[in-house]
């Protein structure tokens, strides 16, 4: 994560060293804040869980190109299931599903891949309607017997096989709660009115720049809690949306401390999640990161199956959602990682492109200089 060579000025290395001993000692605070926080929220066993994610991971997913293709003949297997419908179609003709299960009063939306290059949300969620298929443990059950839960699984087909963040009219679907100009945009929407959520779980990647405030670490989850408005005023629904991040919080912590950001709640006047917060409809946004040597995303996939199970499971579990205090506690993201750190002045990122039908990964220069506020995911001497 952080690289020390023997170029590397003495007081410069005892000055990082502390700071870095400083900070773990105030996130393990930060951790134990969160045990004596949340002892009243049914935390999952995480040996049952990681049980449930590695016999029902669906395997025919891999990778960071996920495209209608791959989900389709999954979803025709899990229509044996599970209540699968054909809801509406792309600006190209790509068919839309929805999956449906359970019969509860507690009502829940997700959606994936609005964004077509942000895939680790659509594996997380077909892992999890294996688990909802076949598994017999008593989480699954109790979400069915609690909760209502609707999932669309690629909203925006046409950009997940192009593999880019916009829709086929290089419209950006985040951006496009207000106007509606895109097909997608009006079919969540009809989903959303005809639905009418208790909650939204909004489910996105972010990019591997982002890391974890006063630690040396990626943030590998980040999640936030929408504004409404400009002023970000802690309204009921806000409040409500926090409860069901620390639920999940408290969970990640067990089992990648540290490497869980809160996105910037900056309010933007037209996305999805500020808008249908707006509406009185809670929304969770997660984002999905960077974990060490994952670049395929599949560790990350499993931490976010283990957020969206329990973030589920804490609905169907509780009726009070006025604990919201410790969201705060959450370390901020920052902007401060480069995938490769070359001869301790040169900042590259990767870029992912389909050429010629097929993924692939270039490096591209971004910053030049002085990178001592940077860490390097991998540093090349």
């Amino acid at each position: 994560m952080w690289f020390v060579n023997e170029t590397t000025p003495v007081t410069n290395v005892i000055f990082k060293v502390f700071t870095f001993v400083k900070k773990s000692l105030a996130k393990l605070k930060l951790n134990l804040y969160f045990c004596r926080r949340n002892f009243t929220m049914e935390i999952i066993n995480l040996e049952n869980l990681a049980a449930n994610y590695q016999n029902q991971k669906e395997t025919a997913l891999f990778g960071k190109w996920i495209h209608y293709k791959h989900i389709s003949p999954i979803l025709s297997k899990l229509s044996d299931n599970l209540e699968v419908s054909v809801i509406g179609e792309s600006e190209q003709n790509t068919p839309i599903h929805s999956v449906r299960f359970g019969t509860g009063p507690k009502r829940i939306l997700l959606w994936t891949q609005m964004h077509g290059n942000e895939s680790t949300g659509t594996k997380a969620i077909f892992d999890f309607f294996n688990c909802i298929a076949h598994s017999n443990d008593a989480i699954y059950k109790r979400i069915l017997k609690e909760c209502t839960v609707l999932c669309v699984p690629m909203l925006n087909p046409d950009g997940s096989f192009n593999y880019t963040r916009v829709n086929a009219n290089n419209v950006d679907l985040n951006r496009d709660a207000v106007v509606k100009k895109a097909k997608e945009s009006r079919l969540l929407r009809r989903v959303l009115d005809e639905f009418n959520p208790l909650f939204c779980f909004n489910l996105h990647d972010q990019r591997t720049i982002f890391g974890v405030e006063e630690t040396l670490n990626p943030a590998t989850i980040s999640f936030l809690a929408p504004s409404e408005e400009k002023t970000r005023m802690l309204t009921k629904g806000r409040k409500e949306t926090m409860n069901v991040i620390i639920a999940m919080n408290s969970l990640l912590q067990k089992v990648i401390p540290n490497h869980i950001g809160r996105y910037t709640d900056e309010f933007y006047p037209t996305a999805t999640g500020d808008n249908f917060q707006k509406l009185g409809y809670n929304t969770i946004l997660i984002e999905a990161g960077h974990y060490p040597d994952d670049y395929d995303r599949e560790e990350t996939r499993k931490f976010n199956f283990y957020a969206i199970v329990q973030g589920i499971y804490h609905i169907a579990t509780t009726n009070d959602f006025t604990n919201y205090e410790s969201y705060f506690e959450i370390p901020n993201n920052q902007k401060n990682f480069f995938d490769i750190i070359e001869n301790g002045n040169k900042g590259y990122l990767y870029v992912d492109k389909i050429i010629d039908g097929k993924f692939t990964t270039e490096k591209k220069l971004e910053k030049e200089g002085d990178l001592s506020d940077f860490i390097g995911h991998s540093v090349n001497l």
